[in-house]
């Protein structure tokens, strides 16, 4: 893996309510998340059918499109 670099922040009584990362390991983790999610809609078709790389990444951009604000 590699070594995350987090930064703690804290609420006026000392606890932790969020953690910041540097945007290039969030941008890694963010990476290594979809490339998980295009595996798994590479391989759970039904029939044993199986999409390409690229009909996963175009399915998945078309999800991404629809729920996920930019």
């Amino acid at each position: 893996m590699f070594d995350l670099q987090k930064h703690y922040v804290m609420d006026e009584n000392q606890q932790p309510v969020a953690v910041q990362i540097p945007i290039a390991d969030f941008e890694k983790i963010e990476e290594i998340l979809e490339n998980y999610g295009l595996v798994h809609l590479m391989t759970e078709l039904e029939d044993n059918e199986r999409l390409s790389k690229e009909e996963a990444l175009k399915y998945y951009q078309s999800l991404k499109g629809k729920n996920v604000a930019s």
